[in-house]
């Protein structure tokens, strides 16, 4: 809930109590800040594997994005499915991104300051991701892919064909 009145706004962004009674139960361990200085930043699709896989809930507090949550548990009845979220300052909306899901972003304005709590720290070894790029799962972005501003590593991750080669997510066992 979000309280307002002339001299701005107060939220509670996380309360344990209030995710265990709605039945989200995670202990969040580490948090994590980006911050995008121009529109058209994508980041993305990443993830963790094996005992590093994390739960995320995310959020914007300047700015706005585009984000997307891709399910790669095989054997899901959602498997492949994508679903893309505005997120931004304005609307204050969170976003919980479970293990199992590949996820990014793009910046739709300039200077978004992205945070997320996760419930296992990062692991470079446990590191993976496809790219957002890939046609297989027809992923709706708002920018020209020869327009986006993004890493040497996201612009050079496989396709997603050739991550389901090697996939480690099964339904049921994460």
């Amino acid at each position: 809930m979000v309280f307002g009145d002339q001299r701005g706004f107060f939220t509670e962004t996380y309360s344990d109590r209030d995710f265990k009674a709605a039945g989200i139960n995670f202990d969040f361990i580490q948090d994590n800040q980006s911050l995008s200085s121009q529109a058209g930043v994508l980041r993305g699709l990443h993830f963790q594997r094996g005992k590093s896989a994390q739960t995320k809930l995310i959020r914007v507090v300047t700015g706005a994005v585009l984000d997307v949550i891709v399910d790669v548990r095989k054997g899901s009845p959602t498997y492949k499915r994508w679903e893309g979220y505005i997120i931004s300052a304005s609307n204050h909306r969170q976003l919980l991104v479970p293990k199992g899901f590949a996820h990014g972003f793009v910046t739709l304005t300039d200077n978004v300051n992205f945070l997320y709590k996760c419930d296992n720290y990062y692991d470079a070894d446990a590191d993976g991701g496809f790219s957002f790029a890939t046609p297989e799962l027809g992923i709706t972005w708002p920018i020209d892919f020869d327009q986006a501003i993004t890493s040497k590593k996201d612009a050079q991750q496989p396709s997603f064909t050739e991550f389901e080669k090697d996939n480690p997510f099964v339904y049921g066992e994460i």
